[in-house]
């Protein structure tokens, strides 16, 4: 690179750092569709391990919506999660993702009350 003009040195940085952030936010998203929730155990770990990939996705500048975001969660929880999914969809609860994580917890006190 030596050799090379401001320009083209920056073209060329450009092409070889985009292709590790392709690579990275395949990964990301790879794990993001991959999650999903087994019964019995916490759901609050995991919902907070798809957030952190919803956000690092942010940083790599290929954010989701905040509805698409919202129903890969809502999706990967386990079958004992359908009436607090069916609560959240009937009550057209838009809640950012900072708030959607802390809202499983009740329900999982529920759910391991019945137990």
């Amino acid at each position: 690179m030596e050799l090379m003009e401001a320009y083209d040195m920056g073209i060329t940085l450009k092409e070889m750092f985009q292709q590790q952030a392709r690579q990275e936010r395949f990964e990301i998203v790879k794990n993001l569709h991959s999650c999903k929730m087994t019964e019995g155990v916490s759901v609050i770990p995991r919902v907070l391990k798809m957030k952190g990939c919803v956000d690092q996705l942010d940083r790599l500048e290929f954010p989701k919506s905040q509805e698409l975001a919202t129903d890969l969660i809502l999706n990967s929880l386990p079958e004992s999660y359908s009436q607090f999914v069916m609560n959240y969809k009937m009550n057209n609860m838009e809640k950012p993702l900072s708030e959607l994580h802390l809202m499983p917890k009740t329900a999982e006190k529920k759910y391991q009350e019945t137990l």
